[in-house]
């Protein structure tokens, strides 16, 4: 048995612990600040009802926070980086209607309001992180959490 790590294992714990970083640096960030200045980014995108706004202000820093660290950590790794696709495919859907509707979105809401960049610099920012999350997927599962469970739990 070959236990010397390949080019792939490391591109894959990079790649975890990369996407798994943003998405926890940025959660912090929402969820550091108070829960008003993320609904106002989430109306302006006009997707959510007023009403449900606060709730999503209030839950999606957490859940980033949280798929973050079991991503970067490697625990149920596939599983993660499914999850943290499937919210970044939902991200640039909001992003992409957001141009094509020409809404005045001023501030994104990706890493709160501390950052104002712009809708299209955002949506490619998210599709490096989507080569990301498929490289963790893929090549992520030898050098995490997961791997030490199944070699020796």
């Amino acid at each position: 048995m070959n236990k010397t790590l390949g080019t792939r294992e490391i591109m894959g714990l990079l790649a975890r612990l990369l996407a798994g970083g943003v998405f926890i640096y940025a959660g912090f960030l929402k969820a550091a600040a108070p829960a008003e200045e993320f609904a106002y980014a989430i109306e302006a995108y006009r997707i959510i009802p007023a009403g449900l706004t606060m709730f999503a202000a209030m839950a999606v820093p957490w859940i980033e926070v949280y798929l973050g660290v079991f991503l970067a950590a490697g625990v149920f790794t596939r599983y993660c980086a499914l999850s943290v696709c499937a919210m970044i495919l939902a991200f640039e859907g909001l992003l992409l209607q957001a141009i094509l509707r020409k809404l005045p979105v001023t501030a994104c809401g990706c890493f709160g309001a501390s950052m104002n960049n712009s809708l299209g610099y955002e949506f490619s920012q998210n599709l490096l992180l989507l080569a990301l999350t498929a490289l963790a997927w893929k090549y992520g599962g030898k050098i995490s959490i997961d791997s030490a469970v199944e070699k020796y739990g």
